[in-house]
C-alpha cells in the first residue's frame, strides 16, 4: 500500500532548467532583474519576440513561479516573483559564458553593466563592489574583507544573497548611514551580500544594500538607464562618492 505515503521527494530542478533554457525567456528575466514592474508589451520588445510569443513565455514563467503578474485595467504587468529569483539569475550569470559582442553598441552596453548596475533592489557591478570595499577599509563594516573565496567559507559561492560571512555594521558605519540619510527598509536582515558575477567580489545586499541604492538615486548621484539594468553616475555623483565613500569611479 502506498496511498498513505506523502507525495514528493527530491526537488525537480529540471522544471526550472526548462524555463531558463529559452533565450527569449532569459531576456525577459534579465529585463526584470532590477526590480522593475513592466508591461507585457515592453517585455516582448526586450525579448525580441511578437506579443503573442511573449504572452506564451510570460505564462510559462508565471506558472513556473519565476514571475508575478498584476492587472492594471486592460494591461498586465510583470515582476520577478521575489529575491530568490534574482539570486537564481545572478548565480546563472556567474556560471554562464559571456555573450559574444559584435558591435560597438553591444560593447558599450556590456561595459556599462559591469561598471554599475542594479541587482534586484541593490547596487552591483564595480561601483557596488567598490562601495562595500571602501566601507570595509574605513572600518564601517567588519567581519570580512569583501573577497570571494569559496574555500574559506562553507557557502561563499556564486549562489547570491549570502550571509555566511558575518559582516556587521560598526559604530562609524551607523554614523555614515545617519549622516548620508540612508533609510533602512524594515523587516529585512540588515546585511546580506552577493558574489558579484562580473567582479568576483562581494557587494552589499539586504536592507543596507537597498537603502544605499535608494539614497544614491534620490540624491541624483545615480541615474538608472531606461532600457537596461545599467546605472550611470552623474557628475554630482562622482564628487559625492569621493567625499562620502572615498572612491573615484572611472570617467565615462
Amino acid at each position: 500500500m502506498t496511498s498513505g505515503l506523502r507525495a514528493g521527494g527530491d526537488t525537480n530542478i529540471a522544471v526550472i532548467g526548462a524555463l531558463v533554457a529559452d533565450a527569449a525567456r532569459c531576456r525577459i528575466l534579465l529585463a526584470l532583474d532590477d526590480g522593475r514592474v513592466l508591461p507585457a508589451s515592453r517585455l516582448a520588445a526586450e525579448a525580441g519576440v511578437s506579443p503573442a510569443t511573449a504572452s506564451s513565455h510570460l505564462g510559462k514563467l508565471t506558472e513556473g513561479g519565476l514571475l508575478a503578474v498584476q492587472a492594471r485595467g486592460r494591461h498586465r504587468y510583470y515582476r520577478l516573483a521575489g529575491p530568490a529569483v534574482a539570486q537564481l539569475i545572478e548565480a546563472l550569470q556567474q556560471l554562464a559564458p559571456p555573450m559574444p559582442i559584435h558591435s560597438l553598441r553591444q560593447h558599450t552596453r556590456a561595459q556599462a553593466l559591469r561598471e554599475a548596475r542594479t541587482c534586484y533592489d541593490h547596487l552591483a557591478g564595480r561601483l557596488g563592489v567598490d562601495i562595500m570595499a571602501a566601507m570595509i577599509d574605513r572600518g564601517q563594516l567588519s567581519g570580512g574583507d569583501g573577497t570571494f573565496d569559496p574555500d574559506r567559507a562553507r557557502h561563499d559561492k556564486p549562489t547570491g544573497y549570502g550571509h555566511d560571512i558575518g559582516y556587521a555594521l560598526t559604530e562609524s558605519g551607523h554614523t555614515l548611514l545617519t549622516g548620508f540619510g540612508v533609510r533602512l527598509p524594515p523587516h529585512r536582515p540588515l546585511i546580506r551580500y552577493c558574489v558579484d558575477w562580473s567582479e568576483q567580489r562581494h557587494h552589499l545586499a539586504g536592507a543596507l544594500g537597498r537603502g544605499l541604492l535608494e539614497r544614491l538615486t534620490e540624491t541624483g548621484w545615480l541615474r538608472r538607464a531606461e532600457a537596461t539594468r545599467a546605472v550611470h553616475i552623474t557628475d554630482t555623483g562622482r564628487e559625492g562618492l569621493h567625499d562620502v565613500f572615498g572612491i573615484d569611479p572611472p570617467s565615462p
